[in-house]
């Protein structure tokens, strides 16, 4: 085998993936690089700088990426309407590829022959980092520690991280805590009394949403715009990718809006239990529906829907590269080119709910469908020519079936 020289790790400055930068330097005798990714998560990342520094780490990215996130990821996936099992709006599986773009790209840069990630060997994530690396570039050796070293527990971790003088915060001595991911368009938790789907989550477990029960008892009404499938701007105010779901995430927090408790069939074979907060992207599915009603053709919405499920279900497995993803994206594109307008949505104790629709593009016609006389020609006895040919198999299959 090929000696490693540079390894490029996907590092959060958390106590797992401190453990895993002394290991790697430890295993493989080479230099490693840390790239941290800022995806909007909420959390200081300057004390990653200082976990690595103290490490011995040299090469040290921190990168701000949560315009690109947004704009390059979420916001597609949003044009699909996206819903993993009907439900999950895929706050984890969307930041993955992303990270292992850059993971890619500072290898390239550096000249290491190696990426590492601190997935578990039981969870999705592992799969989706490795698939996004195999389809940038399969040439670069994928470093899992969690599937190559021996330690089995989490007192063997705490003990290793003892011994490398690696400091353990105090709220990570006891049994173990919640496992959370968050980036801006979500936060997910599992683990401890939520691995036991009977029992109902604490309160403590919600960080972006207020109890819907306490949320604020007079309604607030906002107006997103869209142009070409992508929200542009709340209340008539134009903003950026990352600071308009930001500016959601905070109107849907207040409300209680985007609460999720789910338990979910990972792509590995195993069920599990998750609580997922997606205030603003709540907003943003719900509003882009109500664009899509007034300026998408029938027949381009019902395949919309066909393909969504499918679609979803590549990106939660971790084939955001692959060229059937990419295939059904330019469907799914092709699709949004007169989606633009404003909604009207209302947030109300956990719920947001379109009550107006507005769009120069809009095919929906007041003289169509108006009860009065129309000024658009419509002869009502052409629906009986219509339903006498629908119904036609099925007077052959009721006549078979002595009907």
């Amino acid at each position: 085998m090929t000696k490693i020289e540079k390894i490029v790790l996907s590092y959060s400055g958390g106590l797992d993936t401190s453990i895993i930068l002394k290991w790697l330097q430890e295993t493989y005798g080479c230099e490693v690089v840390t790239f941290t990714a800022d995806l909007g998560q909420g959390e200081e990342l300057e004390p990653a700088r200082a976990k690595a520094e103290m490490s011995g780490v040299k090469d040290i990215r921190i990168v701000d990426l949560r315009e690109e996130f947004v704009s390059d990821f979420v916001f597609p996936m949003l044009r699909a309407n996206a819903l993993y099992e009907g439900q999950y709006l895929l706050g984890s599986s969307i930041a993955r590829p992303l990270i292992a773009k850059h993971l890619v790209g500072i290898a390239w840069e550096v000249g290491a022959h190696a990426v590492a990630h601190g997935a578990t060997g039981k969870g999705n994530d592992q799969v989706r980092f490795e698939l996004a690396v195999n389809a940038l570039d399969p040439s670069i050796k994928i470093i899992a520690p969690w599937r190559q070293w021996n330690i089995r527990s989490r007192m063997q971790l705490l003990e290793y991280a003892e011994k490398h003088h690696i400091p353990v915060p105090s709220d990570k001595r006891g049994e173990a805590p919640f496992s959370i991911d968050a980036n801006l368009l979500h936060t997910s938790t599992e683990g401890k009394i939520l691995e036991n789907p009977a029992e109902v989550a604490p309160d403590h477990v919600y960080q972006r949403t207020v109890d819907p029960v306490e949320a604020p008892d007079t309604p607030e009404i906002i107006t997103i715009g869209f142009e070409r499938g992508d929200p542009v701007s709340v209340n008539g105010k134009s903003m950026t990718p990352a600071a308009l779901l930001t500016e959601l995430n905070g109107l849907g927090g207040r409300h209680g809006i985007g609460r999720l408790d789910l338990v979910e069939n990972r792509f590995i074979g195993m069920k599990s239990r998750g609580i997922y907060e997606t205030p603003g992207g709540t907003i943003l599915l719900t509003a882009h529906r109500g664009i899509e009603s007034i300026t998408l053709d029938r027949a381009a919405a019902h395949l919309k829907d066909e393909i969504m499920p499918r679609y979803a279900e590549l990106i939660y497995n971790g084939f955001w590269f692959a060229p059937e993803r990419e295939m059904l994206q330019a469907l799914i594109d092709q699709s949004q080119a007169f989606v633009s307008g404003e909604v009207m949505v209302r947030l109300y104790k956990g719920s947001a709910s379109v009550i107006s629709r507005t769009s120069p593009l809009s095919l929906y016609s007041a003289d169509l469908v108006t009860f009065e006389e129309s000024a658009i020609a419509y002869d009502h006895h052409d629906a009986e020519g219509f339903i006498r040919l629908n119904g036609l198999r099925l007077k052959s299959w009721a006549a078979r079936n002595g009907r």
